[in-house]
């Protein structure tokens, strides 16, 4: 069964641990309804997500991102068909390391949106790896 895969990252609009929380919990009630699994990168500059499942779905999903306030320059990473998941067992993963791939110095000055999309996959990949 094909699928899509999409990366997306945003920098964060009045992040703290509740509205992290409420964005998890509406995320895993969510995509359990909406047959999506992924895993959520969140630090207070930068959200960085992996959404996979059915086309219309993860479409649909990314769309109502794209509109919602807690989210700043919202940049789709990577788009692709997949056959498998990367986090099946994951409504929605998170990882709240506060220094994960960039620094803080970095992400201001666009590490992110410099980097490929393959480098940003194998941090998805990484994550997978790790228990959780």
């Amino acid at each position: 069964m094909t699928m899509t895969q999409l990366i997306y990252h945003s920098q964060p609009f009045g992040f703290d641990s509740g509205v992290l929380a409420g964005i998890l919990s509406q995320a895993r009630r969510n995509n359990t309804r909406n047959g999506l699994t992924g895993a959520l990168i969140a630090r207070g500059d930068l959200y960085l997500q992996l959404l996979e499942g059915p086309t219309d779905a993860v479409t649909a999903c990314f769309a109502k991102i794209v509109r919602d306030n807690r989210h700043l320059d919202v940049k789709c990473v990577s788009d692709r068909i997949i056959t498998e998941r990367l986090f099946p067992a994951w409504t929605m993963r998170d990882d709240q390391v506060p220094s994960w791939l960039w620094n803080a110095n970095e992400v201001a000055a666009g590490a992110v949106e410099k980097a490929a999309p393959g480098i940003v996959l194998e941090a998805f990949q990484r994550l997978a790896k790790t228990s959780g």
